[in-house]
């Protein structure tokens, strides 16, 4: 059987088509058309449709998109390329590719592939965690994806998140009550605001003495060493050369992710937890972590695994692919 999986990502779009036992047979990545609908239908449907002439078949369909499907309405939510709200992105795919389309969070596929044979493979519960531009999770047992009354299971990225204090570091500027984020959700404080890449900025600019806005993705006013704000990449490697704001900041992202997944476990007691997304890259996240959650965590004994991602930034598109697995039947 041939699977296609795509992921629908904000600034890209990336379709695979995998043969028998998952084996990878084609790949193409292009730009997403920004904040057009009509136009992201599009690039979809003809990337299927290049990939199925190159093949000379057929194939399933899974999307993996940002948001998820409405129960209500039959249109996407929740997503953060907003363009995508409101509309049937289900069916318009349908209509074009003349066939049934299997849609799911983008985090759930995330979840969906590592749990099948990636880092959570032989685990009950795995909890798939999305760090990138913005947080996100997913939830699989026994290897289908849970998808919920409300087609929001694993949506803890807008759940809210007490400030916490890196107690090592002093005071956590970025934590005071004039400083609590913006979500773009509309709401404040949300995980998303505090875990995000652009949280991490935020945070480290606040910490060397910059001035950025308070929603974490802007930072106008930041002059710091009359450079740009760093990024992700650059906050890790000046923390490696003993730089104090970056350590600091990098302590207190620490100390957040650990309260944020130790809810997690207190609720869904999951074997794996797998990190996704570009701050699953940061080494250090998978000692430090699991150490700091204890002390959240209502258990005297935590087996719970933090664990890499085993398929990187192909995890997205495969589970997407895996939409169509049997276990999955009934998940569209």
């Amino acid at each position: 059987m041939l699977r296609i999986g795509v992921d629908l990502g904000g600034t890209k779009i990336e379709i695979a088509a995998f043969g028998t036992a998952g084996r990878p047979l084609l790949q193409r990545r292009v730009a997403t058309p920004q904040g057009d609908y009509r136009g992201t239908v599009a690039a979809i449907a003809k990337l299927v449709k290049e990939i199925e002439n190159e093949l000379g078949r057929r194939g399933s369909v899974g999307i993996g998109t940002p948001g998820a499907i409405s129960a209500a309405t039959g249109t996407i939510k929740n997503a953060n390329s907003t363009c995508l709200n409101g509309q049937p992105l289900r069916e318009d795919l349908e209509a074009l590719l003349d066939r049934e389309i299997r849609l799911a969070n983008d985090a759930n596929c995330f979840a969906l592939s590592e749990a099948r044979d990636g880092a959570g493979e032989g685990a009950g519960i795995v909890f798939g965690v999305i760090l990138g531009t913005g947080v996100g999770g997913g939830i699989v047992i026994d290897g289908r994806v849970l998808t919920g009354a409300n087609a929001i299971a694993g949506e803890w990225g807008h759940n809210p998140l007490p400030p916490t204090i890196s107690a090592s570091r002093g005071t956590d500027l970025s934590a005071t009550p004039d400083n609590i984020p913006d979500c773009y959700c509309g709401r404040k404080g949300c995980i998303e605001a505090w875990l995000s890449g652009p949280a991490l900025c935020r945070d480290y600019a606040l910490t060397a003495g910059s001035k950025p806005g308070n929603d974490p993705g802007s930072d106008p006013d930041n002059n710091l060493h009359s450079q740009p704000t760093p990024n992700v990449e650059t906050i890790v490697a000046r923390a490696g050369t003993g730089e104090t704001a970056a350590i600091a900041s990098l302590e207190r992202y620490e100390a957040r992710l650990a309260q944020a997944l130790a809810q997690v476990i207190n609720i869904l007691d999951p074997e794996v937890i797998v990190l996704g997304g570009g701050l699953s890259g940061i080494a250090r996240l998978y000692e430090n972590v699991p150490h700091l959650w204890q002390q959240h965590i209502f258990s005297d004994r935590i087996v719970t695994r933090l664990m890499p991602p085993r398929h990187g930034a192909a995890s997205g598109v495969r589970g997407a692919a895996w939409l169509w697995s049997p276990e999955n039947e009934k998940n569209g």
